[in-house]
């Protein structure tokens, strides 16, 4: 089956809401492409603003962050049911970022994998290797291991819906961009590793982004790869060129 590529932008703590209104209508017509579902992630307090902005397009707005409890005395968090409301249809979960700065493991991105899925919404679960890892030679175990834990408990249904972006660490606005060849290595490990947790049919449904200083001329080259679909893109998402690789295929 042909999966449906996904291009996501993230704009991390990124754009104002007036300045998150301005960025959507000077996207919106650059960022139509058939062939593709475009998701920009935003801030939390830019996701109402952007959904306004977004309407009658094929922007879907989604989120960067969620908690893992529905509702109660966690100063300063997100719940599902606040994004649900808010009209939101995917959420970020373990980027790396979240996993530096602020101790998020593999066993809370499962809790808010699980969670996503309760309410609904569509997880983008990020996993990822350091510059060092990669040099350890322990890439692809790393990476199984943040997928099997991710995963646990998820079901079979559930994970077919699921998105998992594969973005290296040592390649996140570094400039530095995984050869064509590692990313799909790794990206088709994953989904060897989605097969053996769930079976080939989940395996080939669920949809693997690459993130990591994606721009407009390495875009085309990354997915057409049999197991790249779409991108998790950072920087470049802030600007017209997400208009270029939203559109890589034209």
């Amino acid at each position: 089956m042909a999966r449906r590529k996904i291009i996501a932008g993230n704009w991390k703590m990124n754009m104002t809401p007036t300045e998150a209104v301005a960025l959507v209508n000077t996207l919106k017509p650059l960022v139509v492409n058939d062939d593709v579902d475009v998701v920009f992630c935003v801030p939390a307090i830019d996701i109402i603003p952007a959904m306004e902005a977004a309407k009658g397009s094929n922007i879907a707005i989604g989120a960067e962050n969620l908690y893992f409890e529905d509702k109660g005395a966690y100063t300063g968090e997100i719940s599902p049911a606040m994004l649900v409301d808010a009209g939101v249809k995917y959420v970020i979960t373990g980027h790396s970022e979240r996993r530096e700065y602020f101790a998020e493991t593999d066993e809370t991105v499962n809790k808010k994998v699980l969670k996503a899925f309760a309410h609904g919404l569509t997880p983008i679960i990020c996993c990822g290797e350091t510059l060092t890892q990669r040099e350890q030679g322990i890439t692809i175990d790393w990476i199984r291991q943040q997928i099997k834990i991710a995963f646990l408990n998820v079901t079979e249904e559930q994970a077919k819906k699921a998105v998992i972006a594969y973005e290296p660490i040592w390649a996140i606005g570094t400039g530095k961009v995984a050869t064509t060849e590692q990313a799909e290595e790794v990206c088709a490990a994953i989904r060897a590793c989605i097969g053996e947790l769930y079976g080939a049919e989940t395996a080939e449904e669920i949809r693997i982004q690459y993130g990591g200083s994606v721009s407009a001329s390495s875009a085309p080259e990354l997915f057409a790869q049999p197991d790249i679909d779409g991108g998790l893109v950072g920087g470049a998402s802030l600007k017209p060129d997400f208009g270029k690789i939203v559109n890589y295929n034209k």
